[in-house]
């Protein structure tokens, strides 16, 4: 079975990631618009009619944006934990009932040929999650938004062959920024965001022969830039002596369009 990612868009901005097989597939956030969602998966020869549902992580706007017009026009199933739920309808009123879908950390569920568990991540909303989505003996775990690494997420991350993790701030950049104290300590926090040092060092240690895609997200327009993400995590895997293998790929994901699609074949 294929097993299949690609990134329509990630950052600040907004967050949509898109995970298909040969005939179906879901997408994990819809943090842009319903346009641009559907533009982009058309742009990557995915069909609107081939989507059976979309994962949401937590109610910031910048993983929900689209999520309304999409369960009332597209009928497109919504699945995140009832806490979660609660926080997102009292922003998003007019989101269809019939396609709201609860699910519960770390039971999996069947999807459109995957099989699907969410777990626990720390950040600022009333709950988050990440999501590890199986096909055969292929794996993808996406850890963003969170301001440590629990370790129970930790289990989950080691598990994949693919891996969207955050890289969210280079630490001088913030520190040296422009932003208040209050918003540079919560972006610093437990309950905040991935910098580039904490993200690498976490890899390094982590770093295993079945991990053959990495691919660093949500990065910050004002506190980030991918040559700085890129730059730390291979100056950390330098200092620790890892040597990737041919097969073994670092991706940074774009902020505004669509990545080119990873292909995992079992």
């Amino acid at each position: 079975m294929k097993l299949n990612f690609c990134s329509l868009s990630s950052g600040s901005s907004g967050n949509c990631y898109y995970i298909g097989n040969e005939f179906y597939g879901i997408l994990i956030d819809a943090g842009i618009s319903a346009t641009s969602i559907r533009k982009f998966l058309k742009d990557i020869g995915i069909s609107m009619q081939t989507i059976m549902g979309v994962m949401i992580t937590h109610n910031h706007i910048d993983h929900i944006r689209g999520l309304e017009v999409l369960t009332r026009k597209n009928s497109l199933p919504a699945f995140t934990t009832r806490k979660i739920w609660e926080s997102i309808l009292t922003l998003q009123k007019k989101i269809s009932l019939d396609c709201i879908r609860e699910i519960s950390l770390q039971q999996k569920f069947h999807l459109a040929g995957f099989d699907i568990e969410a777990f626990p991540v720390y950040h600022d909303a009333p709950e988050t999650i990440g999501f590890h989505i199986c096909a055969g003996d292929k794996k993808i775990t996406i850890a963003t938004d969170l301001g440590h690494i629990c370790q129970t997420a930790a289990l989950y991350i080691k598990e994949a062959n693919l891996l969207v993790i955050e890289s969210n701030y280079d630490e001088e950049m913030l520190v040296n920024g422009n932003y208040p104290y209050y918003l540079k300590s919560r972006i610093k926090s437990d309950h905040g965001h991935l910098g580039n040092y904490q993200t690498s060092v976490f890899l390094a240690d982590i770093f295993n022969d079945n991990l053959s895609h990495i691919c660093l997200a949500h990065l910050s327009k004002n506190n980030n830039t991918p040559e700085k993400a890129l730059q730390t995590l291979q100056q950390t895997f330098s200092e620790r002596g890892i040597i990737l293998k041919s097969q073994q790929r670092i991706s940074i994901l774009n902020r505004n369009v669509p990545t080119e699609m990873i292909r995992l074949v079992e």
